[in-house]
């Protein structure tokens, strides 16, 4: 029997919720389960500084204002094409010359005091069960994991959170790296995915050994609220690429067929068709729960990648029905495997069929009401970070003393 506590070493894409990584909450609450389950963790993050907790301790960025000093070049040399960000293409981008030096570059100069770092954080530390990346670049890390394992005997792994986005055949979020361009997933113990439907193609990249752990929420951050509702039709998300036609069905030609609902997006850069709907901007982390109970109808409306390939899971099902919000979704493949179409969420293929559900719903406040209970009756029973939590340590061979189970 164990008894002592897994002590896991945590690399980050970040830690700071400030910046726009989508991932970044989801690790918040996972790493929060890791706590809850029994876990000694150490975060040190890629990008940003490190920030303590009551959940881990935070070992330092050891290359933060060189990371800082990139970031800045991108954003100026995106702004000098107009734009925010520096965009991708939708479908297979290219790996492209510049992509390639920066690899070079970064091979040369980061990698290596990488190595350093996570080896004088292991010595200082002695026992430690696990080395987890959680959605860093790949490709950045190549030869650490051997190192990693050669030297100190640990399993190293890393954590997907992004998959099918992540892949080479759709290059990873404007604002990031493409992880895989360069990479060698075998270097790693084990290969963990958000997707079970993107873990071929993980195992095809090369990884020798790919598992999936699904997204969840964590009921102590999200839960009803009792506050007034301010929004008939509310989504939050991070811009409309790459779901814009589910913006449009859902959005764009139900807010004008119903012209006395009030349709709000939270979040920033929609470019597509969003009628007459209002943006109320970003809505801080700490705040989702209240905007989401402030809904009378919430919606899930997930980028084609992680809606086409099975049961890709995001962050925003799991955390809207903890709130007990009455959620309407585009088609996602695989949900049922989550949540019951029909009975825990609506499902809208057309915008008819979402003009359809906005009506009903929005008419029948106690239908609506039914259906969020019965999703967050659900989320809590299966979807918890402590759920997760449990199943990462147990795939990674690290079981808590406190566990008696798994989900």
């Amino acid at each position: 029997m164990r008894t002592k506590a897994p002590k896991i070493v945590a690399v980050a894409s970040a830690a700071d919720l400030d910046f726009r990584y989508g991932c970044t909450p989801a690790w918040w609450q996972l790493w929060k389960g890791l706590h809850d389950v029994g876990v000694d963790l150490i975060v040190t993050t890629y990008r940003g500084k490190a920030i303590e907790s009551p959940w881990w301790r935070a070992a330092p960025n050891p290359l933060y204002r060189e990371a800082e000093t990139f970031a800045r070049a991108r954003d100026a040399v995106a702004r000098l094409k107009g734009d925010q960000y520096l965009r991708r293409s939708e479908e297979s981008p290219d790996d492209t010359r510049v992509d390639r030096a920066v690899r070079e570059v970064i091979w040369r100069y980061v990698t290596p005091r990488w190595q350093r770092h996570l080896g004088t954080l292991l010595e200082r530390e002695r026992d430690v069960d696990a080395v987890i990346f959680f959605t860093v670049p790949m490709s950045h890390f190549r030869g650490i994991p051997s190192a990693l394992r050669e030297r100190f005997d640990v399993p190293v792994v890393f954590y997907d959170g992004d998959v099918p986005m992540s892949l080479p055949e759709f290059g990873g979020m404007d604002t990031g790296f493409n992880y895989y361009h360069g990479a060698d997933p075998g270097e790693y113990d084990l290969v963990l995915s958000n997707s079970e439907g993107g873990l071929e193609r993980l195992r095809e990249l090369g990884a020798q050994r790919a598992e999936a752990v699904f997204w969840a929420a964590d009921p102590d951050l999200f839960h009803p609220c009792d506050v007034d509702k301010e929004y008939d039709v509310f989504f939050y998300g991070y811009g409309d690429k790459f779901r814009r036609e589910w913006m449009a069905a859902l959005v764009g030609e139900p807010s004008r067929r119903l012209p006395d609902a009030d349709f709000a997006l939270g979040g920033r850069d929609f470019r597509g068709d969003i009628g007459s709907a209002r943006v109320v901007g970003d809505v801080p982390f700490n705040m989702f729960a209240r905007a989401i109970s402030a809904a009378r109808v919430n919606l899930n409306v997930t980028r084609r990648s992680h809606a086409t390939v099975y049961a890709s899971s995001t962050s925003r099902p799991f955390e809207l029905a903890a709130c007990g919000a009455a959620i309407v979704s585009n088609p996602v493949a695989g949900m049922e495997q989550w949540f019951e179409p029909g009975s825990e969420l609506v499902v809208a293929s057309t915008a008819e069929e979402a003009v359809d559900a906005y009506r009903a719903l929005l008419s029948d406040p106690a239908q609506a009401e039914a259906l969020g209970s019965a999703a967050r009756e659900r989320a809590l029973d299966e979807h918890t970070y402590s759920h997760r939590a449990q199943r990462v340590l147990e795939l990674v061979g690290a079981v808590a003393p406190a566990a008696t189970g798994s989900v």
